[in-house]
């Protein structure tokens, strides 16, 4: 009997912001630990100020927090594209540009999986995440933006 492992749910989450007040919602998904390096974490999608949506890939070692590193994005279903990208959360978390929130709120809830490179430097982490429920869960995160 073959078992195959079930990938994880999205899971939602709120943290709180530097300001009185201010929280910040989140969904993240965790690596698909058999197709990844042991130093990628996952992918978080994240409410951001002013109404906009950040997507970030979070990593166990953390990254110089000045750098850029290049970030591959390859969906299971075609199509790869590189971006510089830039740290947040103390170079554990690489913040991709906004153009890749369009992504998230689109062609990728219905693509099964995607496959991340980071590049930094001579370092480069590699990962592999699987996007099933994500339509479920961005929708979800819309509705507790800003609240």
């Amino acid at each position: 009997m073959v078992r195959v492992a079930t990938p994880s749910a999205w899971k939602f989450s709120r943290t709180q912001g530097a300001k009185e007040g201010e929280s910040f919602a989140a969904i993240t998904k965790t690596a698909d630990t058999a197709q990844s390096d042991a130093d990628f974490a996952g992918l978080i999608i994240r409410c951001a100020p002013k109404g906009k949506i950040d997507v970030l890939v979070a990593l166990i070692r953390p990254f110089p927090p000045r750098s850029h590193p290049k970030v591959t994005i390859a969906p299971s279903t075609g199509g790869t594209l590189t971006f510089e990208a830039s740290m947040a959360a103390a170079g554990a978390a690489v913040l991709l540009p906004d153009e890749v929130s369009a992504f998230a709120a689109g062609k990728w809830q219905t693509t099964p999986a995607l496959s991340v490179m980071v590049r930094e430097s001579d370092s480069e982490i590699k990962g592999m995440v699987a996007l099933n429920g994500l339509r479920e869960a961005y929708h979800s995160l819309l509705a507790n933006c800003g609240q």
